[in-house]
C-alpha cells in the first residue's frame, strides 16, 4: 500500500480496500467523511479482469465494509454505492443477489436506506446476449441500483444543489399560470399556486439517464498516449457529480474505496471537495493520473 498520487484536494492509495481502510493511515479521517461514494465490483457470474466475486461470498464480502464505512461517516455523513443486476448461471432469470446484499449491508453497518436510484444506460449493449439476441426471450438490462444509505435520517442532502432546466411546458405553465388544478383520480388535490412558483429548476427523479459512450476524453487520450489499458467499465462523470452536489458541500470530504479510472476523485476535485481514493490495480491507477493532466471532459 502506497501513496500513487496526490492533487490540491485528494489523494490516490495504491493497494486493497481492506488494506487502506485498517491500516494506521487513514485513522485521522475516521468520523470526518461526508460521503462514500463508490462502485464495487459487480456480483456477475462470469469473471471479469477487474475481478468480481459470486454467491454468498459476495455478500459476505461486501457486508464485511459496512461497519468500517460507517466508522469513517460523519454523524449526518452517506454512503452511496453502485451495484449491478446478475443473472443465474445459464438461465434466463435475475438472481436476488444484488437485493441480499443490500440487506446485509445494512444490517451488518446498522444503516438505514434513504432512498434508491437507477441509472440508466439506453446505449448498453443488449444482454444478457442469449436471452435478448439469440433467442429473444428477455428485453435488455440497462441499468444498476445506486444505493443511498447513512445512520441517521435525516443525513446532509438538499435537492436544490442538483436542479434540472425546466422543460418546455414547465416554462408554458409558469408563464402562462393556466393550470387544470383540483381533484385526481390518485385523491390528490393540487392546488394552482403550487405550480406558480418559480424556482431555480425542477426536481430531478431518482432515475438518472447518461448515454455512456464517450470514446474521447482527457483520460482515454492518456491512455492511449500512454500505452495504458483503460478501465473496462467506467462510470460517467456526471453520475458521480449528481450526488457529490447532492450530499456534500464545497471543502467537504469524499471518499471512495473502489476507485477503478477515478472517477469519484475528479470528479470531486472539479466541484471543490477533497477527496480519498483506493484502487487495487496498478494499471487502472497510472490511468487515472490521466484525468488530472487537464480538466476532465464529459
Amino acid at each position: 500500500m502506497r501513496l500513487a498520487y496526490s492533487t490540491k484536494l485528494g489523494r490516490l492509495i495504491h493497494g486493497t480496500a481492506e488494506e487502506a481502510l485498517n491500516s494506521g493511515a487513514l485513522e485521522r479521517y475516521r468520523g470526518r467523511v461526508d460521503l462514500v461514494f463508490t462502485s464495487p465490483p459487480f456480483p456477475l457470474n462470469r469473471k471479469k479482469k477487474y475481478g468480481n466475486l459470486q454467491g454468498q461470498e459476495y455478500i459476505d464480502w461486501l457486508a464485511g465494509f459496512a461497519r468500517t464505512l460507517r466508522g469513517f461517516l460523519k454523524p449526518r455523513g452517506s454512503i452511496v454505492m453502485e451495484v449491478g443486476n446478475a443473472w443465474e448461471p445459464g438461465r434466463p432469470v435475475m438472481s436476488t443477489l444484488a437485493l441480499r446484499a443490500l440487506l446485509a449491508f445494512l444490517d451488518t453497518g446498522d444503516l438505514l436506506l434513504c432512498q434508491q436510484f437507477i441509472y440508466n444506460n439506453p446505449a448498453r449493449l443488449p444482454g444478457p446476449a442469449q436471452w435478448v439476441t439469440v433467442e429473444r426471450i428477455r428485453v435488455k438490462d440497462s441499468y444498476s441500483h445506486l444505493w443511498w444509505m447513512s445512520g441517521t435520517d435525516r443525513p446532509k442532502a438538499t435537492n436544490r444543489r442538483i436542479l434540472q432546466p425546466y422543460s418546455i411546458s414547465m416554462l408554458r405553465l409558469l408563464k402562462t399560470k393556466k393550470y387544470n388544478a383540483g381533484a385526481r383520480p390518485s385523491e390528490h388535490h393540487i392546488g394552482k399556486r403550487s405550480f406558480f412558483r418559480k424556482h431555480k429548476g425542477a426536481i430531478p427523479s431518482n432515475v438518472i439517464t447518461f448515454a455512456n459512450t464517450q470514446a474521447s476524453s482527457t483520460y482515454l487520450n492518456y491512455c492511449r498516449s500512454k500505452n495504458i489499458t483503460p478501465h473496462p467499465a467506467r462510470m460517467p462523470v456526471g453520475l458521480a457529480e449528481f450526488f457529490i452536489k447532492f450530499l456534500t458541500m464545497p471543502g467537504d470530504l469524499v471518499l471512495d474505496p473502489f476507485a477503478g479510472s477515478n472517477t469519484t476523485g475528479a470528479a470531486a476535485e472539479a466541484l471543490g471537495r477533497k477527496w480519498i481514493s483506493i484502487e487495487s490495480d496498478k494499471v487502472y491507477v497510472k490511468g487515472s493520473y490521466g484525468r488530472f493532466i487537464a480538466p476532465c471532459e464529459r
